[in-house]
């Protein structure tokens, strides 16, 4: 994306988006690695190569019920000339003593199990009688339903060649093998990876924890009924739900009202919990915009600390700077850090889109420094605006619009209007449209730059 210099609106400065980012993401430092349970892991960023101690598999095996063979005893074998074979015993997955498979010999062997000495491939049990001295086979018989089936005699209807059916040792991965490297997000695959080769623990950053308040007297919870003036609390479930999309363990608190004393008190009693602080609303210039006010007393560190650094021009609040954003929407924002951890804390405006735009942009990029992860912002793509008739963008402003976007044919086309409380909108876009801070029309056919969301 351009950058735009940093403007002057009377005394408070102008930030740019990448600035802002920038400033955000100086202050942050990624949380430090612990040691965990495998399923603890889940979603964690591994700080260390983790290398194979021992061959996966182990041991040669089976890759079909079926008989353990020597190639030679089975040659030219057919339904018409079925090769005759002596079946010496059962081998099951998890087997310690194996049988010697000698000439003339077979062993009835499991699907896992390690093929016995002597054998040099599995046919199917579908390529024999399943000693039963009757036609094809379709399934095993089970052990404790027919024990004579781990002796007697065995048809075999095919030929095998060499290591037909057998899983060999190490054809997973070897001994000192990478399994994963420093830098992998754990997910099932990866955790599964883990526990084959014998990991019960492993060293990784933990899931930043994330508290997302929505700040105003007028929210009630979703299932309670509305009066007169209130409207239903959104934003507190989209950036939790957000915050746990981007990696977080989220903590949603419900609507604090528009008092400074109690959302002081609401924000110093989640810090416990919290390696990163989001609030909604509350950051404007009204007067029941509390934010501003709650966190001129809550303790910090002094500004954000962040290559912008916190100049007199801006509003301060303890350890919290307010600033204006040269963006649309999401144009009042306020970064800094509280408590005696110097907690950061990222305060975003209240309307819908706002916050949620505000999130892609800033919180989510935060969460994943938290991690460690070097790519912190969502996916990008350039595509051609298929729309009716050219978008408007205000001079001086980088715009973010919702969009469709058609992977397919390259294009992306605007959904709903660009107000910041059309969250309907919100829901069907599946990306965001950038308009520079230099371009006040955008044509259908010209090319944008587009972040995915999906």
């Amino acid at each position: 994306m351009s950058s735009s210099a940093p403007q002057e609106t009377g005394r408070q400065r102008l930030w740019s988006v990448d600035e802002h980012l920038a400033d955000v993401l100086a202050a942050i430092r990624p949380l430090e690695p612990i040691e965990l349970q495998l399923l603890d892991a889940q979603g964690c960023v591994l700080v260390e190569d983790v290398t194979v101690p021992v061959a996966l598999p182990p041991f040669d095996n089976s890759s079909m019920d079926g008989y353990a063979v020597r190639v030679a005893d089975v040659q030219g074998a057919s339904e018409e000339f079925p090769a005759v074979l002596t079946v010496i015993g059962d081998v099951a997955a998890g087997s310690g003593e194996l049988p010697t498979v000698g000439p003339g010999q077979s062993a009835r062997i499991m699907t896992g199990a390690p093929l016995p000495p002597g054998a040099e491939a599995v046919v199917p049990v579908e390529w024999t009688d399943g000693g039963t001295g009757g036609g094809a086979a379709s399934g095993m018989t089970p052990a404790s339903a027919a024990p004579e089936g781990a002796a007697g005699e065995v048809r075999v209807h095919r030929a095998a060649e060499a290591r037909a059916h057998v899983r060999a040792r190490g054809s997973d991965v070897q001994a000192g093998d990478l399994a994963l490297a420093a830098g992998t997000v754990l997910g099932p695959p990866q955790i599964a990876l883990l526990a084959a080769i014998g990991r019960g623990t492993v060293r990784v950053r933990p899931r930043p924890r994330v508290v997302v308040m929505s700040t105003g007297s007028e929210l009630v919870q979703p299932g309670e009924p509305l009066a007169a003036g209130t409207i239903y609390d959104s934003n507190s479930f989209a950036l939790a739900a957000a915050a746990r999309d981007a990696g977080a363990i989220a903590y949603r608190v419900g609507a604090v009202s528009d008092d400074a004393d109690t959302l002081r008190a609401t924000i110093e009693d989640q810090l416990i919990r919290a390696d990163l602080l989001v609030t909604t609303g509350g950051v404007s210039v009204g007067a029941y915009d509390v934010v501003k006010e709650a966190l001129t007393s809550v303790g910090g560190s002094g500004g954000s600390g962040g290559s912008g650094g916190s100049g007199e021009e801006d509003v301060q609040g303890g350890g919290v700077d307010f600033r204006k954003l040269a963006m649309q929407p999401g144009k009042p924002q306020g970064f800094g850090s509280i408590g005696p951890d110097h907690t950061p804390l990222l305060a975003l405006p209240g309307n819908p889109v706002s916050s949620y735009v505000s999130f892609e942009l800033f919180v989510r990029p935060a969460i994943r420094a938290l991690m460690g992860l070097p790519d912190v912002s969502r996916p990008s793509v350039r595509a051609e605006l298929k729309a009716d008739k050219a978008l408007g963008s205000p001079a001086g402003r980088r715009q973010f619009l919702r969009g469709k976007y058609d992977a397919g044919s390259g294009t992306v086309s605007p959904v709903g209007g660009s107000g910041s409380h059309l969250i309907a909108a919100l829901a069907h876009a599946d990306s965001l449209m950038v308009v520079p801070e230099d371009v006040t029309s955008v044509e259908p056919g010209a090319e944008l730059e587009v972040i995915l969301l999906g």
